[in-house]
């Protein structure tokens, strides 16, 4: 029995790494009882914003064996999206490195059924599920738990050889494997990530939904404040701005996903052209790509709420 689990130990981690994963961490099916109350406070101080989903399925978020019956494992991949190089910046607005190319949500979860699906040919028939950011599942709770790194002050995962500018997925399992261990935080003293937010959506461990850059321009469905008029840094949809500025992002090594490289014309436009893009040109550029959640109207808001001029 104990073989049967380190073979298929080893075999999940060797056979990621093989379809393009960047790592892979193990964690035992539970309740994440230390992140109830954690949890509970963030969404009663209001920091999740108009995301009322976050409210739902408190349970579910908090016990893996009630999202997926008869849990026993939770594997977390990570799946690297750092580009070779950024859309130019100058004269130019910008958009997060994640969304240049093929919606992520598409991509790795082809690659996780294709995994699943050899692991049932080489293992036998084992229940389970796979998730990439498409439920309740706390993914940076489960990847600190499987030793993938630590939650940052940007509240994002960090891990000290590979930074953090990857996708998280997560496969549920009713098998017992050979579980990880939490690594420690290595954020120390630094709160360069705090500094640079300009719209100081961050504190220490926290984030204040309601002033983030990311979320003004993809979650939030009525018009930006004008409080952020002059304060957008030219980001329309998403932000990069704590993860540039990071130290553990210097190791960033960039992707090898051809599904992930930006469309010709996104290299191409500068400020003038986004402020003229029509619905036409929009839905050609960003086919099977995540800014399509904006749509047209959103995405064109976020464009006038990055060319605004700060209030006098």
């Amino acid at each position: 029995m104990h073989s049967t689990r380190n073979r298929a130990t080893e075999f999940l981690k060797t056979r990621s790494q093989e379809l393009g994963f960047l790592d892979c961490g193990i964690a035992k099916a539970d309740y994440l009882e230390e992140e109830a109350s954690k949890l509970e406070q963030w969404l009663h101080a209001g920091n999740h914003g108009s995301m009322s989903y976050l409210e739902r399925n408190f349970d579910l978020r908090l016990d893996a064996r009630k999202l997926v019956p008869g849990a026993k494992s939770v594997v977390v991949l990570l799946f690297n999206y750092f580009p070779e190089e950024t859309i130019p910046e100058t004269d130019n607005y910008k958009i997060a490195r994640y969304a240049y190319g093929r919606d992520y949500h598409k991509v790795l979860k082809k690659k996780l059924k294709q995994l699943m699906n050899e692991f049932r040919e080489e293992f036998g028939e084992v229940d389970g599920r796979c998730f990439v950011d498409s439920a309740p599942v706390m993914e940076r709770v489960w990847a600190k738990k499987a030793g993938l790194g630590w939650a940052g002050k940007n509240t994002l995962l960090l891990s000290q050889k590979k930074g953090s500018y990857f996708f998280l997925a997560e496969m549920f399992m009713d098998m017992e494997l050979e579980y990880d261990h939490p690594t420690t935080d290595h954020c120390g003293s630094c709160t360069a990530c705090i500094d640079a937010c300009p719209t100081d959506a961050l504190s220490p461990y926290r984030l204040d939904s309601n002033r983030c850059i990311s979320y003004l321009t993809i979650e939030l469905k009525e018009a930006i404040p004008t409080e952020y008029d002059g304060k957008m840094e030219d980001w329309i949809f998403g932000c990069d701005i704590c993860q540039e500025v990071c130290p553990w992002n210097r190791f960033s090594k960039s992707h090898n996903e051809p599904s992930f490289e930006p469309k010709e014309p996104l290299k191409s436009l500068r400020k003038p052209d986004w402020e003229e893009i029509t619905e036409e040109i929009f839905a050609e550029i960003f086919a099977g790509s995540a800014v399509k959640r904006t749509g047209f109207d959103g995405f064109k808001r976020n464009i006038r709420a990055a060319g605004a001029n700060p209030a006098p």
